[in-house]
């Protein structure tokens, strides 16, 4: 259509056109202002969880320097507040800890408020009752997945789904070779942590159970279990993609059927 060996801003812009007029330029699709309050919901949840989890990290490091050990299983529980308490750290690091904890409980007070409105925007949302029946999603990675996933009419089938996830890997083929590299890791980042994290718990489901054993024995002993819940989260979202472009919830004697296809 165009003179291509002396390309020219004049040139690309009248191809453009041309392919505009003749509607062969494909559409983008661009959340609503809707979906990405939803979005912002939920990725502000899990920015904050991070960062409680980072505070707690350093408290656990700061015990491991002075040699002190965690008899406790919850060392933010009420048992494991008193042993903070008691412990006699130097400065700056008693310092550092009684700050830590009491930001560790501000941010306890910021994560359930946005866990409240969470679940009360879930409630009225369509797609999260669909995907609380998933084995392995709850309320929160419910609302995270919807929100993330938008308008489930973009995907024309769940091939599409699975590789916008990010969670497909990488192919390069070249003639008879056919080389499989790492994870794309394209789309959203929020969306592959919401279905590893529904695959950490769904692989002890019975729909699921059997495979997830099955990849972990076929595959070596080093790389097993992660392999193996990438592979039973790519499955999710297969399956989510037939729930919510069939508006019903999760069935493992059809899913497993329709899915094996």
């Amino acid at each position: 259509m165009a003179p291509l060996a002396c390309k020219t801003d004049k040139i690309d812009s009248w191809v453009l056109a041309e392919l505009s007029r003749r509607d062969l330029v494909p559409a983008i699709w661009l959340p609503t202002p809707t979906v990405r309050a939803e979005r912002e919901r939920a990725r502000w949840r899990l920015h904050l969880v991070r960062h409680r989890t980072a505070l707690k990290n350093r408290i656990h490091a700061t015990l491991l320097a002075f040699g002190y050990p965690c008899p406790v299983s919850d060392l933010f529980g009420v048992g494991g507040r008193e042993l903070l308490h008691r412990l006699a750290l130097p400065e700056p690091w008693a310092g550092d800890t009684t700050a830590a904890l009491q930001l560790i409980d501000e941010l306890d007070e910021q994560i359930a408020d946005c866990e409240h409105a969470l679940r009360r925007a879930g409630a009225d949302h369509r797609c999260v009752p669909l995907l609380m029946t998933t084995p392995g999603i709850g309320w929160v990675l419910g609302y995270t997945i919807a929100a993330e996933i938008g308008d489930i009419a973009r995907f024309p089938s769940p091939t599409k789904l699975a590789g916008y996830t990010g969670l497909c890997p990488r192919v390069y083929q070249s003639g008879g070779k056919d080389h499989r590299g790492p994870l794309a890791r394209n789309g959203p980042k929020y969306l592959r942590w919401a279905l590893i994290e529904a695959a950490v718990h769904a692989c002890r489901h019975p729909a699921y159970a059997e495979r997830y054993r099955r990849t972990k024995t076929r595959l070596g002993r080093q790389r097993r279990p992660k392999v193996a819940q990438v592979d039973l989260a790519r499955r999710l979202a297969e399956a989510i993609w037939h729930m919510l472009s069939t508006n019903k919830p999760f069935a493992p004697a059809g899913a497993a059927l329709s899915l094996a296809s």
